[in-house]
């Protein structure tokens, strides 16, 4: 069975830094597109990042670019997502997904390739909260 599992979250003071890891497991992990979304209280689910099943392709929404780096170990079956300058606005819960079709696309993770729907495989989240 497919699955992911983000790990990594925590409690930081804003302008620190978190490393978030999400590791897949059934499917062959280097032949999709992996996402990071987030969902703050009251709020939609949000896309923020993706990742080209090779790694050579990586794309943000313009709120965390600069700050926020993704990446992805193959051999690891893992993807990360370091974020560096953190803010209370990104309090949030951080969840990773798999793009349906083998290969995918990631070019605009806020708006065609940021789709909840074209994504089958999620993780059950994990909280970040930037608090001082």
């Amino acid at each position: 069975q497919a699955q992911v599992v983000e790990s990594g979250g925590g409690l930081v003071q804003p302008g620190g830094s978190l490393k978030l890891s999400c590791e897949g497991s059934g499917f062959t992990f280097g032949g999709y597109v992996v996402s990071w979304f987030r969902q703050a209280p009251g709020k939609e689910r949000e896309p923020i990042s993706c990742i080209s099943h090779s790694g050579y392709n990586t794309n943000y929404i313009d709120s965390v670019k600069g700050r926020f780096t993704i990446s992805r170990d193959n051999m690891r079956n893992t993807v990360f997502l370091q974020m560096n300058s953190l803010k209370p606005e990104d309090t949030a819960v951080y969840f990773c997904a798999v793009q349906k079709p083998l290969y995918g696309r990631c070019r605009d993770i806020g708006g065609r390739d940021g789709r909840p729907e074209d994504y089958d495989v999620w993780g059950r989240g994990t909280q970040v909260t930037v608090s001082s």
